[in-house]
């Protein structure tokens, strides 16, 4: 009786724990987020700074667009507005402002792991049931198509060698055999109904996922398929450089230039009001590209989309480890609440890129917290731990030798280079959140649509109105997986906000589970998550 008392009241004080915990949580993330805090910590994406990193153009008093973010989704709707108001003749006459509470894309783009790595077979039975056939199948298009449209920008931008773009194998690595046998089971759904796209797949048995890819002991097998790698950092800021010189009149990018609040049209103005520490901006079109801190300025997105601190790590590789492993990135699933993912860089010091995706055993310290000042020291030290564990002590040999003895570096010394955290924005319901903001979920009217971009600087009397209806728009909640999301979100976005729809055939390419609707925010609910 006495055990049955103990074992009860030891019950009792853990749920009781996880009552804590939750209420801590769920007051957390009722809360606002919050600006980005003011000292980071040290992204090795970021250093060395790009030089438009402290970049502040002179705030216009109005814009014909404002985006506030300046990472790969900011950066992705600028580009293609500049590109579409100059295939429309018009692109001298316009103006873009692009807002950045800190320097420019220091955000979750430049601190995330550069994964091009697409979810794909793990995801394709849940997407089917959840959306049916042709949108999960657009779904997984949409993601796949990313590895080869970062590329083709980076191309036409100039930047593919400074961006270090590269296609690799992503090696799913297994270690519970029933966990494996149900992933392969994914896999020959996802090839029978998708044969195309999982062509590239391959499963190795225990013996062959050892001896190939150089792994630890106790792992039971490996899914391999297609993915890529990128300097998430260089490839968006040079893209910023190139826009800064070749629309030095039309775009205006202001770092350390936070959007504070945003008010609708009164009898002072048509325009939202975009208001900033350095002066105020009006504009028929605000967009949203900030990601885990959207609820700051859209409040309703709260328990939309919620932030959470992730771990980032460079380390310097062991010195038995074969060449081949920078042709591969790797997913670690040790658990069912997460898995870590590595990438290794092509020069310098071919640096092992190690992050770790949110999981229970690590806490829920993460949840809803946007400060990415500090990192959790648990997480750090499993990720500071993980890497010869995982490729198995003789395969890593001995520590690798620093190469720069430049003591002005801020590098470590040891096997860990740099370790970081960074936000990223999770979405209940798992699709990023794209498209216009209606005003149930924006909170602000948006103005009459007589005030769309009429090119407002000449508003010629035969000029025809550019653009679609002025409002609110977003692009955010990619559940962090920013890389195979991002793009391709700005890009549709920016289809949007033109009017272009029909002209782009987004409906052919976008999916529109991915689509801001009313609906969608009525049912997705954090305990889904």
């Amino acid at each position: 009786m006495g055990n049955a008392i103990s074992l009860a009241r030891l019950a009792l004080a853990d749920f009781i724990k996880a009552f804590q915990q939750y209420q801590i949580v769920k007051e957390r993330l009722d809360r606002s987020p919050g600006l980005p805090v003011a000292n980071p910590s040290r992204s090795f994406w970021i250093h060395p700074p790009s030089p438009i990193a402290k970049h502040c153009s002179q705030l216009p008093d109005y814009a014909d667009f404002v985006v506030i973010g300046s990472g790969i989704t900011g950066t992705s709707v600028v580009r293609r507005l500049l590109v579409g108001c100059k295939e429309a003749g018009i692109v001298d006459s316009v103006k873009v402002v692009m807002l950045e509470a800190r320097d420019a894309c220091s955000g979750a783009t430049g601190r995330n792991g550069g994964h091009i790595s697409p979810i794909l077979y793990d995801d394709w039975e849940t997407l089917q049931t959840t959306y049916g056939n042709v949108v999960a199948e657009k779904v997984i298009k949409f993601r796949l198509a990313h590895l080869h449209q970062l590329r083709q920008v980076a191309e036409e931008e100039g930047i593919l060698e400074a961006s270090q773009w590269r296609e690799v194998d992503l090696v799913d690595v297994f270690y519970e055999q029933e966990m494996f046998e149900r992933e392969k089971a994914k896999l020959r759904k996802y090839e029978r109904d998708l044969p195309f796209e999982a062509s590239h797949h391959q499963v190795y048995e225990e013996a062959q996922a050892k001896e190939t890819f150089h792994l630890a002991d106790d792992v039971v097998g490996c899914i391999v398929g297609g993915a890529g790698a990128i300097h998430p950092y260089k490839f968006t800021t040079g893209i910023l450089s190139n826009l800064l010189t070749r629309h030095p009149a039309n775009f205006f990018l202001c770092t350390n230039t936070p959007c504070t609040s945003i008010s609708g049209p009164s009898s002072a103005t048509p325009y939202y009001t975009v208001a900033t520490p350095k002066g105020n901006v009006l504009t028929p079109h605000v967009i949203h590209a900030t990601n885990a801190w959207c609820s700051h300025l859209i409040e309703p997105m709260r328990t939309k989309i919620i932030p959470i601190r992730g771990s980032m790590s460079a380390q310097r590789a062991g010195q038995s480890l074969p060449p081949t492993t920078a042709l591969r990135a790797y997913a670690f699933h040790t658990t069912r609440a997460g898995y870590d993912y590595l990438t290794q860089l092509p020069d310098g010091e071919r640096e092992m890129m190690l992050g770790a995706t949110y999981a229970q055993k690590f806490g829920y310290d993460g949840v809803g917290n946007t400060d990415d000042s500090m990192y959790d020291k648990h997480v750090a030290a499993h990720l500071g731990g993980a890497l010869p564990r995982y490729f198995g002590e003789e395969n890593w040999g001995a520590e690798a030798q620093v190469v720069d003895d430049d003591t002005s570096l801020p590098w470590l010394k040891g096997r860990v280079k740099a370790m970081w955290s960074g936000i990223l924005g999770i979405s209940v319901d798992y699709m990023p959140w794209v498209g216009r903001l209606p005003t149930k979920i924006s909170g602000r009217t948006p103005p009459p649509a007589s005030s769309s971009p009429r090119l407002h600087a000449i508003a010629k009397a035969d000029m025809i109105p550019f653009g679609s209806s002025p409002g609110e728009w977003i692009a955010a909640g990619y559940t962090g997986e920013g890389m195979v999301h991002a793009w391709l979100s700005g890009k549709a976005l920016a289809e949007m906000i033109m009017g272009r729809e029909g002209e782009g055939a987004l409906s052919e390419w976008f999916p529109e589970a991915m689509l801001v609707t009313p609906k969608r925010w009525m049912s997705a609910r954090p305990e889904d998550l």
